[in-house]
């Protein structure tokens, strides 16, 4: 039996597969368990500058494994047992210091939302459709989907989207900030490795500086981001990625960074 999740790293790029293709990558116990695991080990493995998240088969992610939910006998038991572990990846994969990639390959609901939106910049394929699905079988958001939603596209759409159910296509999600760019299906998977090869080979550190600035911003006042942006411009000025970077403009060359 494969594993539900699959990482690998190349030349700095941490690839994460959604791997249960034949079940449109359904979230269930095992797949939760070995998701929370890889990115446990993402967290402290040293070489990681880049991290892409995409599904194998012709789905990113439909969401919680309704057939699992109907063999338990204590439903409310078992979400109380596997979410706080899925929680406690999803937070962990979007708070990595390094930029995360999400490479949506096909449809996307339930859950798969909240996996779909954890990315730094998320891309879609031409064929992708993402639909809340929650609301209709009588549940409610889980793994971030009513968060990033919120946050990318607005509470009036994200209450629509969650509400009424409907399909929305990848080029709405594109004019709704939902995703970031829109690939024909053949093209996504060569532009999303494309991009993150580019990240990773870029300041990491600096990336998780921006990244740490940006994700809290509008929860700081002007006067304790300035500091914050003053606190992290002196570090990075000190570091080598800094210096490096400073000096190759001069130099009219391209940087090469260290991510330090």
């Amino acid at each position: 039996m494969s594993d539900p999740v699959l990482c690998d790293l190349r030349n700095g790029v941490a690839i994460i597969t959604l791997n249960r293709p034949d079940a449109g990558n359904a979230i269930d116990e095992a797949f939760g368990i070995a998701f929370a695991a890889v990115v446990d080990k993402l967290a402290v493995r040293d070489g990681v500058r880049a991290v892409l998240l995409t599904g194998s088969g012709r789905m990113f992610c439909v969401g919680g494994d309704i057939a699992e939910m109907l063999q338990t006998t204590d439903l409310p038991a078992q979400m109380q047992a596997g979410i706080p572990r899925l929680h406690a990846a999803v937070s962990q994969l979007a708070e990595l210091p390094c930029p995360v990639i999400t490479a949506l390959n096909g449809p996307v609901g339930g859950g798969g939302i909240g996996l779909a939106l954890c990315g730094d910049i998320v891309l879609a394929a031409q064929s992708m459709k993402l639909r809340g699905g929650y609301s209709a079988i009588g549940l409610s958001p889980d793994l971030g989907a009513s968060w990033q939603l919120a946050r990318r596209a607005g509470a009036a759409q994200a209450k629509r989207i969650l509400f009424l159910n409907q399909p929305v296509s990848a080029e709405e999600c594109l004019a709704f900030g939902l995703v970031d760019a829109v690939h024909p299906d053949e093209r996504l998977a060569e532009e999303a490795h494309a991009l993150a090869a580019r990240l990773a080979a870029g300041a990491t550190a600096s990336f998780g500086r921006i990244k740490q600035l940006v994700d809290c911003a509008v929860t700081r006042s002007l006067q304790e981001q300035l500091a914050l942006e003053e606190r992290y411009m002196i570090a990075s000025a000190g570091s080598q990625d800094g210096r490096e970077g400073v000096r190759a403009f001069m130099e009219k060359r391209s940087p090469v960074f260290r991510g330090y």
